[in-house]
């Protein structure tokens, strides 16, 4: 099963009145085994762009996405993808809708419904199986929509950005929650935010990209123990990167990637 993917010089060109435009220049990464990987930069940057690329969603106009060794560019079912919005099928339970990536993958329903239980009951949605989407708060769709995405079984998992349409307290809520899971199942995580704090608190890596069209300026490692704090988002540490981060995108001029 899939623990790595290197990216290689892609970039994404479209084809607009006649024109082309670019929507990302040519961008190589690697998400190593296990890291939290966030990437972060101004609107229209490329980024969920890119993560459509990875999904196989969408071809990329140049380079290679890699993944055990051989080219998945085209190929989707390597990762798993969540995206801002939950995408909760209305008119099923929250049960129903958590084995649905097992239920396309082809485990029997009996099968699926032992294996997401319990999970529910640990990650906080013990109770809600027969509730329907609607019933829910924002903060509670989030969590069904990403252990969907966690027993769909796959190792990497790409987040763009899950917790964006919630309140500050929700939010804050959320990311010790997926710090949680994220510990408990050692999934390689690729997450876009455009929260710096966020970003800081959750990762074992920044990747900093530049205005459209994007390409990276920077890659940022955190250094700061886990598990993590709260208090952390306090620490003089945690507020030098901060002001770090900010003057990288604000930056007019882009910068070489640092490996």
């Amino acid at each position: 099963m899939t623990h790595k993917i290197e990216i290689s010089g892609v970039s994404k060109w479209f084809r607009r009145n006649g024109e082309e435009i670019a929507a990302m220049r040519e961008t190589s990464l690697a998400i190593e085994e296990g890291r939290f990987v966030s990437i972060i930069g101004p609107s229209g940057c490329g980024k969920s762009t890119l993560f459509n690329i990875i999904a196989g969603l969408m071809p990329p106009s140049t380079g290679k996405v890699m993944a055990d060794g051989k080219d998945i560019v085209g190929t989707t079912g390597y990762v798993g993808y969540m995206l801002q919005k939950d995408m909760l099928l209305p008119w099923r339970t929250i049960l129903d809708n958590i084995i649905l990536g097992m239920e396309v993958r082809g485990v029997p329903y009996k099968e699926a419904v032992e294996r997401a239980l319990p999970l529910m009951e640990k990650y906080g949605l013990k109770g809600f199986d027969k509730h329907y989407p609607k019933e829910l708060s924002g903060g509670m769709k989030q969590r069904a929509a990403l252990l969907r995405t966690l027993l769909y079984d796959r190792d990497i998992i790409l987040l763009d950005e899950p917790f964006g349409a919630l309140d500050a307290q929700t939010r804050l809520t959320m990311q010790n929650w997926l710090l949680q899971i994220w510990e408990d199942f050692g999934k390689t995580v690729l997450f876009v935010t455009h929260d710096i704090d966020e970003a800081i608190y959750l990762s074992d890596d920044i990747y900093v990209f530049s205005s459209r069209p994007g390409r990276i300026k920077s890659k940022i490692t955190v250094t700061m123990e886990r598990p993590r704090k709260t208090e952390d988002m306090t620490s003089p540490a945690f507020m030098e990167l901060k002001h770090h981060l900010m003057d990288l995108l604000s930056a007019g001029h882009d910068e070489e990637l640092i490996s």
